[in-house]
């Protein structure tokens, strides 16, 4: 009887060599792996705006071929142009915001512009002299 225990084959899968090697695999892609760095770029409100020369019906917003924003007719930056959107939706009745955009001016500057007029909540925006652009095509 002891004969038959000491020559029966084992069916039993020995799995420590398996999970041996998981576990190497496991910690090596863990080292591997970069680390992520979550970064939230802000524009921070610089100085005040220098001009407080809001009208109380209309402003009106040219860009020019140069990439100069001028605001009823003064040069101002996106920072100041998106201070001064804030300013007038606080005024009691919000005025008109007339864009015009020169033949020549830079299509991606127009759609900044007009994003953050979007993300400011400016709900009065037109564009004036297209009558220009007629013939242009």
């Amino acid at each position: 009887m002891t004969e038959d225990r000491t020559q029966a084959v084992m069916v039993e899968m020995n799995t420590t060599p398996l999970i041996d090697v998981m576990l190497v695999l496991l910690i090596m892609f863990i080292i591997t792996i970069p680390v992520q760095s979550h970064a939230v770029k802000l524009d921070l409100p610089g100085e005040a705006p220098e001009i407080t020369v809001l009208e109380p019906l209309r402003n009106k917003v040219v860009i020019t071929a140069e990439d100069r924003i001028l605001w009823n007719g003064e040069t101002v930056g996106r920072t100041q142009l998106r201070t001064l959107f804030d300013l007038t939706l606080e005024m009691d009745m919000e005025p008109e915001l007339h864009l015009q955009p020169e033949a020549d001016a830079r299509y991606v500057l127009v759609d900044e512009v007009l994003a953050d007029a979007g993300r400011a909540g400016v709900t009065k925006l037109g564009f004036v002299g297209n009558e220009g652009y007629a013939r242009a095509f």
